[in-house]
């Protein structure tokens, strides 16, 4: 079969007008052929004769001819069917051709008459016709079709078995036509009591277990109610009935197949209830809400299995059972829409009613072995944790009395989980309310005991929450817990391991700095010597990756750890971590060849840095020495990135440091940046992406914080053609960081330089003159390889920034950067770029600067944008490189 846009071409170019007539008679003959199939030979046919139709500008009976030629035979009304269906698709992909939508739409009627008229004992049941009418409703009003007989045929046709989906789908677009209710009040008018009228075919459907036809309803009303949210938070009372019918639905939904059609419905009114100014509608629905509370409770509930195998609550079906987990978190969500609208207390106060009346009920029957109905008090749980983020850590009323219950619950894997969740999302307001901290602290830290990995996963969350929310309170608790954490800490997978000690580390970080050095010793000492223990034994890559989680449990340390201390005085963790640097630095250079151990190392101190900025003098020597030659042998991008940071810490705070230090690490930093340089000249760009990435984000820093260095340094030329090889490549993050390094380097060529402080009057010319000198000679190298790079090798987010580059040389430069543009386009390999389109680019350009004009270079960016943009459009960067384009191998001998 041939492409749409390949048969639009052919009869735009290779049909004579003049046979365009018997071409659609033709096609009209062929068409009666395949009346009866194979379908996707006739639907082709209605497309071909749908786009001659668009061609043909002088016939203008399209829709009377093909319903004349078609309709003289039963089996031809699935071809005009198929057709009408076409038509206004075809149109809508078509307005760029020369044509009046207007005249298909004025022909409407002729579509009516002819689905009226074609006496088919079925037309109401075909599924075909719906959509036809809704293909349809993309050209005609809505308006149209709800005041003609089509509307009592869609309606049909949602209660009728063989199209109910078509029709519901059918109606649905008319009805989301009305989103605008102001604008829609008569159709609306016309719709929503014949909608309403559906209501009481839902307990039929039920009653029959007729799933799909309840589905085909359950759409109807909530998209109505959706689009109408707006109506019926203005007159509830009059819409109620429709709410009534979403909300019937919901409850009548055994198998949860259709629940989630309402959850968007319950959402939009919502929003609108919560306003002060639909308060007296919120006071007339909050009772709907009230009644919707109650079926997500049971909708929430775990299903009872058919086998009575409670360890298999879905039989085996595995996908069935993810469904399910994401469907509850759905309800959670429409849970919350609802206690916004009810308030908290209330909302509160059903789940507390759950579980009180499931106590009453089964709790006497529970034993070691029996938990019945569980499924009845996990939803309420559930639904407790669902609301955690909206109830306010003040609530006095309802969870004083949950709280209590919680740690009652029955020992029940599903429920004892519940119970963990519910407690960790609850840590905000147990804070506030310290008296019911101790036993629900002691229940998480028990369920560490359970042999269940999901249970202790939770409770290594709660702990977190816990311990960050509660540190004051449980500081108190800091040297028993940090018995608990060594006690667990091997039981638990990585992920957990990290939030346990995400938690006790916030604990220790409030307790008085005088204490820090003894804490951190207690508590790290102990990973130090597992570190070291694995480090011996890391031999094959899944020990290693270990060995690179495990690190991480260090650095949650530093990164929380941060005692407050007076200026001048020495920082107690710093000297914690003085004592174990020759630890991290002995395995950083035994395993220099595997990049996560190199990066969670780097990380480690990079967070030093930031933790305890200048207080960590006494270790930046030794340090950098191991940056540096972590750098020379590794090659990582990652000793790169500390080195960035050392240079902004150091930097930003220079009130507090001397000026030896400020010296050492900016010598610190040359070394760096020639060690890059130096294995630049041996790789290609596309061999070191992410240390290029790190490179030139050191670059902006170092230009940020020392213009006056870097610019006039013998390394500022090597490292500008290192930005001009590095544009060859084509992923984005190392694009991004050396476009942004080169426009703020070209700053400096301006009056408006991207230095952290005003320069001085006579250095800034100094320097300003340095970067017009560079330019002279690698100019036209950069506007080669930035207009390269926009018509053939950057990803589409880099654009921006290379016009960024030439904008900014145009500015400083005008007609030597327009020369140099002239000259790339020259570059290009023959046949891509024709000499006249090339003039009148050159031309505009040339116009364009010829006025003093600001603005000017504005349009001089667009127009080499849109430049480079057609070009990409019509080419793609050759498999043999880029020819004369192709950027010259980057050189360094320094």
């Amino acid at each position: 079969m041939a492409h749409k846009s390949q048969i639009t071409y052919d009869l735009a170019t290779q049909v004579p007008t003049t046979e365009l007539p018997a071409l659609r008679n033709q096609i009209l003959m062929l068409l009666k052929e395949f009346a009866v199939g194979p379908k996707p030979i006739r639907v082709q046919l209605c497309v071909c004769l749908a786009i001659l139709a668009i061609q043909m500008k002088d016939w203008n009976d399209v829709l009377p001819s093909v319903v004349q030629s078609l309709s003289d035979s039963p089996e031809s009304h699935a071809c005009i069917l198929d057709f009408l269906r076409v038509l206004p698709e075809e149109v809508t992909e078509g307005r760029k051709i020369t044509l009046s939508v207007c005249g298909y739409c004025d022909s409407t009627t002729t579509d009516s008459d002819f689905l009226q008229s074609a006496r088919c004992p079925a037309a109401a049941r075909n599924p075909q016709l719906m959509e036809c009418i809704t293909s349809w409703l993309r050209e005609v009003p809505v308006g149209s079709i709800a005041n003609s007989p089509l509307l009592d045929v869609v309606f049909n046709g949602v209660t009728a078995d063989e199209c109910s989906q078509e029709a519901s789908e059918c109606l649905c677009v008319m009805i989301r036509e009305t989103r605008d209710v102001d604008e829609s009040q008569e159709t609306i008018q016309i719709l929503f009591p014949r909608i309403v009228n559906l209501q009481p075919r839902i307990a039929t459907v039920v009653e029959e277990e007729d799933t799909e036809t309840l589905k085909a309803l359950t759409k109807v009303f909530a998209t109505a109610a959706e689009c109408w949210a707006v109506a019926i938070a203005r007159q509830p009372s009059h819409f109620r009935l429709l709410v009534e019918a979403v909300l019937e639905c919901a409850a009548r939904d055994k198998d949860q197949d259709v629940i989630e059609y309402t959850f968007p419905f319950w959402y939009e009114l919502k929003q609108y209830l919560v306003l002060e100014r639909y308060i007296q509608s919120r006071l007339e629905l909050v009772d709907v809400y009230s009644k919707l509370v109650d079926i997500l409770l049971k909708h929430l509930q775990f299903p009872r299995p058919d086998s009575g195998n409670e360890g298999d609550l879905f039989d085996g079906d595995r996908e069935q059972e993810e469904k399910f987990r994401e469907f509850r978190h759905q309800m959670g969500d429409t849970l919350k829409d609802s206690c916004e609208v009810m308030g908290v207390t209330e909302c509160l106060t059903k789940v507390l009613s759950a579980i009180q009346v499931w106590m009453q009920n089964h709790a006497s029957q529970v034993n070691d072995t029996n938990v019945p109905n569980w499924q009845e008090l996990e939803a309420p749980l559930f639904a407790m944790r669902a609301l955690g983020r909206i109830v306010d850590r003040d609530e006095e009323i309802v969870l004083p009395q949950l709280m209590p219950l919680l740690v009652q619950i029955p020992n029940h894997e599903k429920l004892k989980f519940a119970t963990i969740m519910v407690l960790g999302r609850y840590t905000e307001w147990t804070a506030a309310h310290p008296e019911y901290l101790e036993p629900q602290f002691n229940y998480i830290v028990n369920a560490f005991q359970a042999d269940s990995k999901e249970i202790v996963r939770a409770a290594a969350l709660a702990i977190k929450f816990f311990c960050t929310d509660c540190r004051d309170l449980l500081s108190g608790q800091v040297l028993q817990l940090q018995t608990f954490y060594d006690q667990v800490l091997d039981k638990l997978p990585d992920q957990s391991k990290e939030e346990v000690t995400d938690g006790v580390s916030s604990v220790v970080a409030v307790q008085p700095a005088d204490q820090t050095y003894t804490l951190l010793k207690m508590y790290c000492d102990p990973l130090i010597q597992r570190l070291m223990t694995m480090a011996n034994q890391a031999t094959d890559k899944e020990s290693k990756i270990a060995l690179a989680e495990h690190l991480q449990l260090i650095t949650v340390f530093v990164q929380n750890v941060t005692p407050a201390v007076n200026p001048g005085d020495a920082n107690p963790a710093v000297k914690y971590w003085q004592e174990v640097f020759s630890i991290l630095s002995t395995v950083l250079e035994n395993f220099l060849d595997f990049t996560p151990i190199c990066e969670r190392i780097c990380r480690c101190w990079r967070n030093m840095i930031v933790s305890y900025r200048t207080a960590m003098a006494p270790l930046l020597p030794e340090m950098a020495n191991k940056l540096a030659s972590g750098f020379t042998t590794s090659r990582e991008g990652c000793f790169l990135w500390v080195t960035g940071t050392i240079l902004r810490e150091f930097s930003e705070d220079r009130d507090n440091v001397d000026q030896t230090t400020t010296e050492n690490i900016y010598s610190f930093f040359e070394a760096q940046a020639t060690a890059f340089l130096r294995v630049m000249t041996e790789l290609q760009p596309t061999d070191l992406p992410d240390a290029i990435d790190d490179f030139f984000r050191l670059m902006i820093d170092a230009l940020l914080y020392y213009p006056q260095k870097l610019i006039p340094s013998t390394l500022l030329v090597p490292i500008f053609e290192a930005a001009i090889y590095a544009l060859t490549l084509e992923q984005r993050d190392p694009l991004v960081s050396t476009l942004h390094f080169l426009r703020d380097l070209l700053s400096y060529g301006g009056n408006n330089p991207a230095s952290s402080e005003g320069l001085p009057e006579a250095a800034a010319q100094q320097i300003k003159g340095m970067i017009l000198n560079m330019l002279q000679s690698h100019g036209l190298g950069l506007v080669k390889q930035v207009m390269a790079g926009m018509m053939l090798t950057f990803p589409r987010d880099c654009f921006a920034d290379g016009s960024g580059v030439l904008l900014a040389l145009f500015e400083m430069i005008p007609a030597q950067t327009a020369e140099w543009v002239a000259q790339t386009v020259q570059l290009l390999p023959e046949g891509t770029v024709n000499l006249v389109e090339a003039n009148r680019l050159m031309t505009k350009i040339k116009e364009r600067l010829s006025t003093d004009d600001a603005s000017n270079l504005r349009h001089v960016r667009v127009l080499l944008q849109d430049f480079t943009n057609s070009y990409r459009r019509r080419n793609v960067a050759p498999r043999d490189g880029l020819g004369q384009l192709e950027a010259r191998r980057f050189q360094f001998s320094g």
